[in-house]
């Protein structure tokens, strides 16, 4: 017990001091600029076991006590089916890491087995409204994703080349299913490298996927993208970088210059409007 709390204190001073810059520092920007945490908030923070979303928790509660604003947290992780040793995994790092989790059940894992066509988009997308049901149930008004930098530029690079259209993961937006629920994702900002860096440092070892299919994350991501696909967007991102240092940074600033005078077609709430239109 002693060793677990040892443990849990050097986590949690790791992040105030020796990762505080890469980590905690643009968590906080982006929380700032995108106004993701608001005063009287109630923030279930999603938890899938994931090295992106137990740092998530982390950075939350070390934000919480800064107390420049006043917020809560709940901690809420749902099982849709794993092995119990996958589901103890979870548990055991949330008590070693000092985060309060409220595990419920659901039968996704159970119901997408039985499907032919599109299963991991159809549990991506049963898990999110899962979530956002419990998040609503205890009274929260947000959800928090891990998403993290590299999330966002690769999305935006897999929308174009497989996708036909210029989009990004957004900060925040407004749940269309869930009357005043927002999805925020306060990690946006955060490099993938100083995440695996800081699970590394400490010897964390967190759950990847573990769905029926595969018992491994090879083959699904949250937003039920193939994992094949992002990886290959992960892999031309790295060899473009080789000779263009800044590519990371230019294709995420790409969709913040985005100048509609030279867009051929664009959409504006559900609504295409061609160049012609205004010509």
């Amino acid at each position: 017990m002693k060793d677990i709390e040892n443990r849990a204190a050097e986590i949690e001073k790791g992040i105030q001091k020796t990762w505080h810059k890469k980590l905690f520092t643009p968590f906080a920007r982006a929380c700032r600029d995108y106004k993701l945490i608001e005063e009287g908030d109630r923030i279930a923070v999603c938890i899938s076991g994931g090295k992106d979303s137990m740092l998530l928790a982390k950075l939350l509660q070390e934000i919480k006590r800064h107390r420049k604003v006043n917020f809560e947290l709940e901690f809420i992780c749902m099982d849709p089916g794993y092995l119990d040793v996958n589901r103890k995994l979870i548990e055991s790092n949330a008590k070693l890491m000092g985060i309060p989790i409220n595990i419920f059940e659901s039968d996704i894992f159970d119901v997408v087995d039985t499907m032919d066509e599109a299963p991991c988009y159809m549990c991506a997308r049963m898990r999110r409204g899962h979530l956002y049901a419990k998040a609503k149930e205890l009274g929260c008004n947000k959800i928090a994703l891990g998403h993290h930098y590299d999330d966002v530029i690769e999305t935006i690079l897999m929308g174009m080349l497989y996708g036909a259209q210029v989009q990004t993961m957004m900060p925040k937006l407004h749940s269309t299913n869930f009357e005043g629920m927002e999805l925020i994702r306060p990690m946006y900002l955060i490099r993938e490298e100083d995440i695996i860096s800081w699970a590394k440092a400490y010897d964390l070892h967190f759950l990847r996927c573990a769905c029926h299919f595969t018992e491994t994350c090879t083959t699904i991501n949250d937003d039920g993208s193939s994992a094949s696909k992002r990886m290959e967007i992960k892999n031309l991102i790295a060899t473009l970088k080789k000779t263009n240092p800044y590519v990371e940074g230019n294709i995420f600033k790409s969709v913040e210059n985005v100048n509609v005078d030279t867009v051929i077609e664009y959409k504006k709430n559900g609504k295409r409007h061609n160049f012609l239109d205004e010509y």
